[in-house]
């Protein structure tokens, strides 16, 4: 379905991949670990596409460090737990950088902040669960 062509950073092969999601087309979504990039594998693909980070490891906008739970809305909208940068960031289709959407204020306890968050999962509502990790909490979130 998705890699299975040795570990590496190609569009066909993925490095360590932590967590998947598929949506309603089946496309599923890779938290490609050690490549700070997340990879949309559509049905039936020889490859993936970069649909978030790519651009190594880093905390720059267009950047992920240690990614780990990823969820994508009907939309596209890629919204990804940014682990050893204490953020959850939202990376809309086609878009080649993301945003801040939760954390971002350094690793800590504050209600504010994030201490490596691993998963994320939206409510029909709306709100945004995030299980912190390091906190030892989950925390709920009004995105709008």
């Amino acid at each position: 379905v998705a890699g299975g062509n040795g570990q590496g950073n190609r569009l066909d092969q993925l490095s360590r991949p932590h967590y998947i999601f598929v949506d309603r087309d089946h496309s599923v979504y890779v938290s490609d670990y050690e490549n700070h990039r997340i990879m949309k594998w559509e049905e039936r693909a020889k490859q993936g596409i970069i649909v978030a980070g790519g651009q190594g490891e880093g905390n720059s906008l267009t950047q992920l460090n240690g990614l780990q739970g990823v969820v994508v809305d009907q939309l596209g909208t890629v919204y990804v737990a940014d682990f050893l940068n204490h953020r959850i960031m939202r990376w809309p289709k086609g878009a080649t950088q993301g945003s801040v959407i939760v954390g971002g204020n350094g690793k800590g306890a504050q209600s504010n902040q994030l201490n490596c968050p691993i998963g994320l999962s939206f409510d029909r509502h709306g709100n945004l669960y995030v299980a912190d990790l390091g906190n030892y909490r989950v925390q709920k979130f009004n995105i709008e």
